[in-house]
């Protein structure tokens, strides 16, 4: 007697388990895209917050003129350590720490440049072995304050 070779149709065989690994890589597609998503949305926040602060922070170092010079009539300058402790204080009172304050000259002017560094927690992306944090900076000018209308 000899052995006769059964053909297995599609509808014979156990299909069990296909579905769940397909299912679990397109869950961690999704969680991907989430956290991608999530993440990069609140490091667009904090860099938004560093421009913010910087450009705040270099409004206040402008508004430090040295008062001598403009009351006698002549240009209206920026008082530089006035300057720094204005930013200083403006970043304490926020609750910002990292900046570095520069005095260019622009256009024969002396300009205010802050710096300001915010520091961001990844909430989701820290979890799939990305850094924990990153670093966003912001930048602002600002010329003395002249007054006016």
């Amino acid at each position: 007697m000899t052995a006769v070779p059964t053909c297995r149709t599609a509808s014979d065989r156990d299909d069990s388990g296909r579905v769940s690994v397909f299912l679990a890589i397109a869950a961690l597609g999704i969680l991907t895209v989430v956290a991608l998503a999530f993440d990069g949305a609140g490091q667009l926040r904090a860099l938004q917050r560093a421009d913010n602060l910087a450009s705040e922070a270099a409004r206040a170092g402008g508004q430090s003129i040295d008062l001598a010079t403009a009351i006698e009539g002549g240009p209206k300058r920026i008082d530089e350590p006035q300057a720094r402790r204005a930013v200083a204080e403006y970043l304490a009172a926020a609750g910002a720490s990292a900046h570095t304050v520069s005095f260019p000259v622009v256009d024969g002017e002396t300009v205010v440049r802050v710096q300001v560094t915010v520091t961001y927690e990844r909430s989701l992306l820290g979890l799939a072995g990305f850094d924990d944090t990153v670093n966003v900076t912001g930048e602002a000018t600002a010329r003395a304050l002249t007054g006016g209308p």
